[in-house]
């Protein structure tokens, strides 16, 4: 039975997947999420039922457009298989519960503001607010007091918005975006103060590795904007799944 869960919840993930990438790509290109239906970027062809199978159709197809033959963006790929692997570790972790039912969600949004954030810099306030919204209504769900869903939400935007301030203060420019004071506060409302140290510390630690591996792939330098939601967002996740457990070893 659980081999069987965990089997239909990977399905389930990657079918939410292509459902991301559609908010995704529709949202930088400021297009509507309900319609036209699928179809290439490049080309407008109007894909069919096999070309559109999560992770499937990307394999079968290499990659390409079946009617025009231009490339098929791999970050298409990428995002289903995240949400697949997401999805599959949450039933490991948690089972078939309300916890991952709300994780499995929360994840999906993470997901999403993840890429848009690295392609156009931007976390919109349609996920980061409405979020924090559910995330307030959700966190007594997950087993997290009402009061500590506050004092996290308040905690970790408090200090996201002073070393915004400082910094434009010391340095006479924007260091850190609203939109990851924003994104702070729906982490805070989420899991909670306990959850904070977890999130900053990796989060930022992650970000210093993987915004150097980002400047250089895009080919510019350190003066260049790093996006430092999908950093937070990993390292939420990170805490979803393992990090109570991280954290008891760190206090013992």
């Amino acid at each position: 039975m659980q081999l069987y869960l965990c089997i239909i919840s990977f399905i389930v993930g990657i079918c939410l997947g292509s459902f991301y990438n559609v908010c995704i790509f529709r949202y930088i290109k400021g297009e509507s999420i309900v319609s036209p239906s699928s179809h290439c970027p490049k080309c407008g062809h109007v894909l069919s039922w096999w070309e559109n199978i999560p992770l499937i159709s990307y394999i079968l197809l290499k990659g390409h457009c079946r009617k025009c033959k231009e490339k098929i963006s791999l970050k298409y790929f990428v995002v289903e298989l995240i949400s697949g692997i997401w999805s599959l570790l949450l039933m490991i972790k948690y089972g078939l519960s309300i916890p991952y039912f709300i994780y499995l969600g929360f994840g999906g949004i993470f997901i999403i503001l993840s890429f848009i954030d690295l392609d156009i810099y931007i976390l919109p306030d349609e996920l980061t607010l409405t979020g924090s919204i559910v995330a307030l209504m959700a966190a007594p769900l997950i087993g997290v007091d009402f009061l500590y869903s506050i004092s996290g939400a308040i905690f970790g935007a408090g200090m996201f918005f002073l070393i915004q301030k400082t910094y434009k203060i010391l340095k006479n420019k924007e260091g850190l975006g609203t939109g990851d004071i924003k994104l702070m506060f729906l982490l805070g409302a989420l899991l909670g103060i306990e959850a904070m140290p977890f999130i900053i510390f990796v989060g930022s630690v992650v970000g210093l590795i993987g915004g150097i591996l980002f400047l250089k792939i895009k080919g510019q330098d350190t003066q260049n904007p790093i996006p430092f939601g999908p950093f937070l967002c990993f390292s939420t996740m990170l805490y979803i799944l393992i990090g109570k457990e991280v954290m008891s070893l760190y206090y013992q």
